[in-house]
């Protein structure tokens, strides 16, 4: 430390600090040092050699600019050889790293191999949309795969960070069925949030391999009980579709991307300086007006989905964003197939555009799920 005190530049470094207790207010100690000495013009790679600390101050290390980070009580020959070599390796690619970020900037992209978001190292991209790209990486802190969105535009108002509204609203709910948050921050003026990576895909993949009734009918009731979940949390989710709902290796079901999501007990309406937000297709008639929704606006998006899962065709199209919405909110849904007519009641309900004609809740939508699939069981029983 005295050497970096007097000016004297070194190009690595291992850091041994108090990185502070579970019950500690604030930034520790150990974090401050590593955020103070990596924001210098001549940063050296660091490592974080740590007395106490946990998985956060880990997280928290990585993200201040750490290349790695080893709890003095778990520390081995083998371990400090794999973080020097780690550092190593961080420091070969020091200069290259610089024309990367330079990139970044002018894109908003990362390359596979890249770790510009400290703590992760860019695997391959999973999507993208117009403000974000959502990566496959790997965390340094976790040891495992997560999905990394980083959003594409840099951020220079705390106040207008969309990723932290969505870490926010994920984190008032506890729930398999709905994804896991592990970290959020900026690096570089960049915005990022890292969760749950869901090897087997979404609804979507799925859907176009193809569903069977029953299977549609399970996925239906799936989703109702994850909506159920975060109703009962106090949350919209207000972007319900197949890409959002992801699958575990049993089938069941995760909701994903919250960025559109809101309170309930808050008076907001649906359109923000007259733009909508949402996929248009799977939009309720009073989200396209921009009136003020409940959750049987995202009954109806579901009744969408469900359309889409039985017949393999979305209830509306049209050659632009506005001709979709007008029929959401003016055109009758297309008549379903005889041999699907047993689904014709419960499609009705959820897509009613008088809100009021749809189900209550989605614990409404879950009884008549089961109503049917019991009913669907007698009637094949009496055939037999």
């Amino acid at each position: 430390m005295s050497g970096l005190a007097s000016g004297r530049a070194c190009e690595g470094l291992i850091l041994s600090a108090d990185f502070g207790a579970d019950d500690e207010p604030g930034e520790s100690e150990g974090v401050k040092l590593v955020r103070t000495l990596h924001s210098s013009d001549t940063a050296p790679v660091l490592v974080a050699l740590a007395e106490r600390g946990n998985e956060l101050t880990a997280l928290q290390a990585l993200r201040a600019g750490a290349a790695d980070y080893l709890p003095k009580r778990l520390l081995t020959p083998s371990r400090l050889k794999s973080a020097l070599d780690r550092a190593f390796v961080a420091l070969e690619r020091k200069p290259a790293s610089l024309a990367t970020q330079t990139k970044r900037r002018a894109t908003g992209v990362l390359a596979t191999g890249q770790t510009a978001i400290s703590g992760y190292e860019i695997i391959r991209t999973l999507s993208e949309s117009e403000k974000a790209v959502v990566y496959l990486a790997e965390s340094r802190a976790l040891g495992a795969e997560v999905a990394l969105k980083v959003s594409k535009v840099p951020c220079e108002d705390r106040t207008k960070q969309a990723l932290a509204r969505e870490y926010q609203a994920i984190l008032a709910v506890h729930d398999p069925a709905v994804v896991r948050i592990f970290d959020h921050g900026m690096e570089d003026g960049y915005e990022y949030l890292a969760m749950e990576y869901f090897p087997h895909g979404d609804l979507k993949a799925r859907m176009q391999v193809g569903v069977t009734e029953s299977e549609a009918l399970r996925f239906l009731e799936k989703i109702g009980a994850a909506l159920a979940v975060v109703h009962r949390a106090g949350l919209l989710h207000r972007d319900l579709k197949p890409p959002n709902v992801m699958l575990r290796e049993n089938d069941n079901v995760v909701l994903i991307d919250f960025g559109l999501a809101r309170l309930l007990d808050v008076s907001h309406r649906s359109t923000y300086t007259g733009v909508l937000r949402g996929s248009p297709y799977y939009m309720s008639p009073e989200q396209a007006l921009g009136e003020k929704l409940d959750p049987r606006s995202d009954l109806y998006s579901l009744g969408v989905i469900l359309h889409e899962m039985l017949t393999g065709r979305k209830p509306f199209m049209g050659n632009s964003a506005m001709e979709v919405l007008q029929q959401h909110v003016n055109a009758s849904p297309p008549r379903l197939p005889p041999s699907l007519s047993g689904y014709a009641e419960l499609l009705a309900r959820l897509l009613a555009k008088r809100r009021e004609e749809r189900f209550v809740s989605a614990e409404e939508l879950i009884a008549a799920c089961v109503a049917l699939r019991h009913g669907s069981r007698d009637r094949a029983q009496t055939a037999a």
